[in-house]
């Protein structure tokens, strides 16, 4: 059995959860990459190259309380971008 279909992945730029296909960036030759959503990484780079840490923090931030968010989550992923693979220089 593929349990690789019921894993839920975190992308490691904004760590959004990747549950669907479509949620997933792609690579150059349009496979999937597994690592970066398909906000963060498309065609097999990043789409927004120049973006610092703590940008990437306050717009996640900012999307999740136009979303309604509770302020714990929101305080959540302050803590857990700068763990990320993009983030950590594990890239």
């Amino acid at each position: 059995m593929n349990t690789d279909q019921f894993t839920v992945r975190y992308c490691q730029s904004c760590s959004m959860p990747m549950e669907r296909p479509e949620e997933f960036g792609t690579e150059r030759d349009g496979s999937r990459n597994n690592e970066y959503c398909n906000y963060c990484y498309q065609n097999g780079k990043f789409t927004e190259p120049e973006i610092t840490m703590d940008q990437m923090i306050e717009k996640c931030a900012g999307y999740m309380s136009q979303m309604h968010m509770p302020e714990p989550e929101i305080e959540q992923v302050r803590h857990y971008i700068p763990l990320l693979k993009r983030w950590n220089g594990a890239v």
